[in-house]
């Protein structure tokens, strides 16, 4: 799995080692953390294009995140690509846990799922919502969850 800063950079260590690397700093300069993980998708054509990002608040001092991106030809109906997106939090969600309670840093799962039935990707809510607290993960949807609908949205 390849993961970049949102300029571009490539991070080279195992992503875990990563978020570690950047809790030790941000603890060191004074900044209390929060991290929210979300992941956007895009269909274009046969090609359904992903992005995950790890976005890291400063309390009162904006923020950063880590992006990465990977493509399936699987066709999928609209809930199962917001269930795949989800999946795809989780993932990153389960490997930072442990970590990020050692540092006692916050965590949110972001869902791109409109709490609005006029749209498609609300019939995959109430699956998304229990899937992620069912794995004790704090939730968030549209319009609160960020870190899916605009971070990452910017980057897939």
């Amino acid at each position: 799995m390849h993961w970049r800063k949102f300029n571009g950079d490539r991070i080279k260590l195992p992503i875990k080692a990563a978020v570690e690397e950047a809790i030790k700093r941000e603890n060191a300069l004074g900044n209390r953390l929060k991290v929210c993980i979300g992941t956007d998708s895009q269909v274009k054509g046969k090609l359904t294009e992903y992005a995950t990002v790890i976005v890291f608040l400063r309390e009162q001092r904006g923020g950063f995140m880590f992006i990465h991106n990977d493509k399936t030809l699987q066709k999928m109906s609209i809930k199962e690509r917001m269930l795949a997106e989800v999946a795809k939090s989780i993932e990153i969600a389960y490997q930072l846990c442990d970590l990020l309670d050692q540092y006692n840093v916050d965590l949110e799962v972001h869902a791109d799922i409109n709490t609005n039935p006029q749209f498609k990707s609300n019939s995959a809510l109430a699956e998304a919502m229990g899937y992620i607290l069912s794995m004790g993960f704090a939730f968030k949807a549209k319009p609160e969850a960020f870190a899916s609908s605009s971070c990452a949205n910017k980057v897939v």
